[in-house]
């Protein structure tokens, strides 16, 4: 059993996922200890890096973790709340969500 693909359906879904990923980042410890996760050292310094679809490259520095991840991680813009409609008032309602009026106020 042979599960051949044509070459240009492969390459297709190659470049979509290269084109995917790029511009993905990374912050890279620059402390003497080896490439580990990035909470062994969170004082040393960190290289930004991004991938360009073929190889990391360095568009950055930061001086530690928190500056490294404020760089990666941006927060995200503030919504503006909308301008306020003229909606009806929440008056006494008959709806299931209110409170049942008693005998003596439905006769008055």
């Amino acid at each position: 059993m042979q599960d051949d693909e044509p070459l240009e359906e492969w390459a297709r879904r190659r470049a979509e996922r290269q084109a995917a990923s790029m511009g993905r980042r990374r912050a890279v410890s620059l402390g003497s200890s080896p490439h580990r996760g990035a909470h062994v050292d969170p004082g040393a310094p960190r290289a930004i890096e991004e991938w360009t679809g073929t190889e990391w490259q360095v568009v950055g520095l930061a001086e530690n973790l928190a500056t490294a991840q404020s760089l990666l991680f941006p927060p995200p813009p503030e919504r503006a709340k909308p301008a306020e409609w003229d909606r009806p008032a929440n008056g006494r309602g008959r709806g299931r969500h209110r409170k049942p009026t008693s005998a003596e106020e439905r006769d008055q």
